[in-house]
C-alpha cells in the first residue's frame, strides 16, 4: 500500500473540495424523476485515482459526501442518498481505475471508463432495488412500491439513467484529460521519485 506524503495530502483535500462544488451544480435528465440528477462530483475522483491510487479516490469521495451531509443534510435525516452517491462513485471509479491500468492501449481508458459505467449501472441498480429505494419509502413516507413496480423502476429509470450519467461524465472526463494528461503524468513521477 502506497504512503501518502502532505503533498498528496493537500491534493485529495483540494479534489475533494473541488469534487463537493461540482456536486452542488446538478441538473436532472429528462423524461427521468426529477430526483435522478447529473452532476460531474466524480470527475476529481478519478483524477485522483490516476495520480496516487485506488485509495486517494475512495478518500475524495468519502470526503465530497462527508462535506456535503455537513453542508447540505439530507431529506431522510440520515444520509442515505450520500451513501449511495458515495457507492456509486467507488463503483463507477474503482473498476475505472483498475480496468485502466490493464489495458495499455491508445482507446484504454474510453473502454476502462465504459466498463466502470456498466459496472456502476448495475450494482447501482440492485443496490437501489434491495436498499435505498425501500430507504427512501420507509425514511420519508413514499407511497408503498409492490415488488414488480420496484423492479419496473430500476429497469426502466434508475438503470437507463445511471448509465447515461456515466457517459456523459466519462464524455467530460475524457476531455479534461486530455487537457490535464501531460500534468497529471508529471504528477504521478513526482510521486515515484
Amino acid at each position: 500500500m502506497r504512503k501518502f506524503n502532505t503533498r498528496s495530502f493537500v491534493a485529495i483535500g483540494m479534489l475533494s473540495s473541488l469534487s463537493f462544488v461540482l456536486m452542488l451544480i446538478k441538473f436532472p435528465i429528462p423524461p427521468f424523476p426529477a430526483y435522478l440528477t447529473v452532476d460531474f462530483s466524480d470527475i476529481p475522483a478519478l483524477i485522483a485515482a490516476l495520480m496516487f491510487g485506488p485509495l486517494a479516490a475512495i478518500l475524495v469521495e468519502l470526503i465530497k459526501n462527508i462535506i456535503d451531509y455537513l453542508m447540505i443534510g439530507s431529506e431522510a435525516g440520515i444520509p442515505v442518498g450520500n451513501f449511495a452517491n458515495f457507492l456509486a462513485g467507488i463503483m463507477f471509479v474503482l473498476p475505472t481505475y483498475y480496468v485502466f491500468k490493464k489495458l495499455k492501449m491508445k482507446w484504454g481508458l474510453a473502454v476502462s471508463l465504459i466498463f466502470g459505467t456498466i459496472f456502476m449501472a448495475v450494482f447501482m441498480s440492485v443496490l437501489n432495488y434491495v436498499a435505498i429505494l425501500p430507504a427512501y419509502i420507509l425514511l420519508l413516507g413514499w407511497d408503498p412500491m409492490s415488488t414488480s413496480d420496484l423492479r419496473q423502476l430500476v429497469v426502466a429509470a434508475i438503470l437507463p439513467f445511471n448509465i447515461i450519467k456515466g457517459l456523459i461524465v466519462a464524455m467530460v472526463f475524457l476531455l479534461v484529460y486530455s487537457r490535464m494528461r501531460n500534468w497529471i503524468d508529471k504528477q504521478v513521477v513526482y510521486r515515484n521519485i
